[in-house]
């Protein structure tokens, strides 16, 4: 492979690798989150933010550790012919089937971006009583999109490779 592709999956894979170890964490978040909104409806008023907290925290979790999962191939797989298969053959039918996942990828930030700009250009807000601004979560939404579009494009590379009888070292 050339060197230049090389590079651009060894430094995709390493933003990868600390944004998904980042994204870990905030799980824990969302469980401080959701254990004060319990103990603040037990004891004290409901508060207004911590659903809304909760579901953001999760949002953000699943988006930038998406990459993150596809780089360590945690995700789900239909198993049932693939995993017989030999190295260079699923490398060969990955790289058929990952341009499927580039291409809704690359429509699906178009999409996310449509949406941050509307977000920042009209001051979206929440249709809740707290109504946090929809901004941040969009722009993470965003970023998460594109870390994963990148990985899509890295993954494509090392199968390609793979499949050419070359990897990726």
């Amino acid at each position: 492979m050339p060197k230049p592709l090389v590079i651009f999956v060894k430094y995709v894979d390493w933003i990868n690798k600390y944004v998904g170890r980042f994204a870990m964490y905030l799980i824990f978040v969302m469980l401080g989150v959701l254990l004060y909104s319990s103990f603040a409806k037990t004891f004290l008023a409901p508060p207004l933010w911590t659903l809304e907290t909760a579901q953001f925290t999760m949002a953000a979790y699943y988006l930038l550790g998406g990459a993150y999962s596809m780089q360590t191939q945690s995700h789900v797989r239909m198993d049932l012919f693939y995993g017989s298969w030999s190295p260079r053959r699923k490398a060969t039918m990955d790289v058929m089937t990952i341009l499927l996942l580039i291409f809704y990828l690359v429509f699906l930030l178009y999409g996310g971006l449509s949406s941050l700009e509307y977000a920042v250009k009209y001051g979206e807000e929440s249709y809740s009583a707290w109504a946090p601004p929809m901004a941040p979560i969009k722009a993470v939404m965003c970023f998460g999109i594109f870390l994963m579009l990148l990985q899509a494009i890295a993954t494509f590379i090392k199968d390609l490779a793979a499949a050419l009888g070359r990897p990726v070292p």
